[in-house]
């Protein structure tokens, strides 16, 4: 019996750890890639994948000495393995967060604004509470690839669309159209959303978002004057008159509320795109991510702007 066990044991054991070593050259992009990942040779990474693919029978990746790409039954399968190790990581987790301590460096990335007033101040407060702790923040509005630049993780806007990266909804988001009132007094206040096409737009991200989509299905084409990879920028332009823009509640609340800044079209929700904590697998275990995004979620959910006037005399 006991025989038989330890064979069931090797065999799970072995399992496991290609369907890691799959996951982590996807996730590397490379075979090379995984295995300075893992500590392994390439030699070792090699076969392992090519041992899991024989034992499926199934091609999973199609590689060249240059490149590297999911079969249809790769990706399948890469999907189910990183849930499967999701879960894994997750039980370690949880039987082990009553001792673990955030320590050592935690990387985060952020957009500019958001950094610069919500996580700058959170952040602080989070190393205050563990003094072994060292943050760096970078901010920039672009997307950077967070496994490359070896970031412990992101806060985002909106949907995740990197199926590599886990991510967790930490606070709600809502967007408004806005614009200063010497905008609105010049050139009109937007009735409906196909006035929006009329009218001059600032438009920003990489590339500049000029498909603005609303919760009931609807969405406005929007022909923009200005355009930035910058949100502050984009920001500042609408507070000199520029035009309209499509900001985040967290980062023009304020304005808005001294009527330096008016929302238009306040009875057109746009559609949802809540703040998110986004994070490589191989970080799921670390206890200063774990904590990290706890503090986070826990700040941020509590700091989340209340409704906004919609008021313009």
């Amino acid at each position: 019996m006991s025989t038989i066990s330890c064979g069931i044991s090797k065999n799970m054991s072995d399992n496991f750890l290609d369907m890691l070593v799959f996951v982590r050259v996807v996730q590397a992009g490379s075979l090379s890639g995984a295995a300075r990942e893992l500590n392994f040779s390439l030699t070792v990474v090699s076969r392992k994948l090519s041992r899991l693919e024989e034992r499926l029978g199934v091609r999973l990746v199609n590689r060249t000495t240059r490149s590297l790409s999911l079969t249809e039954e790769g990706a399948r399968f890469y999907e189910r393995c990183t849930k499967i190790l999701t879960e894994i990581d997750d039980a370690e987790t949880e039987a082990t967060s009553g001792r673990d301590t955030a320590s050592g460096l935690l990387k985060v990335t952020a957009t500019y604004a958001f950094g610069r007033r919500w996580l700058a101040p959170i952040l602080h407060e989070f190393q205050q509470a563990h003094p072994d702790l060292t943050v760096h923040l970078d901010t920039e509005d672009g997307l950077v690839n967070i496994v490359e630049a070896g970031y412990d993780l992101a806060v985002r806007f909106g949907a995740l669309s990197d199926s590599s990266l886990i991510a967790r909804q930490i606070a709600p988001n809502r967007r408004v159209i806005c614009a200063s009132p010497a905008y609105l007094d010049r050139r009109g206040r937007p009735e409906v959303i196909d006035d929006l096409l009329a009218h001059d737009v600032i438009a920003f991200g990489d590339p500049p978002n000029t498909h603005w989509t609303f919760a009931d299905g609807r969405s406005a084409n929007v022909t923009a004057k200005l355009t930035t990879n910058n949100g502050e920028l984009a920001h500042r332009w609408a507070l000199l008159g520029a035009g309209l823009v499509l900001k985040s509640i967290w980062d023009i609340k304020d304005d808005i509320d001294s009527g330096a800044l008016e929302v238009v079209l306040p009875g057109a929700k746009l559609a949802a795109a809540p703040i998110h904590v986004v994070f490589p697998h191989s970080r799921l275990a670390a206890a200063k991510v774990r904590l990290c995004i706890d503090f986070l979620s826990q700040r941020l959910r509590k700091a989340s702007p209340a409704e906004v006037s919609t008021d313009h005399g």
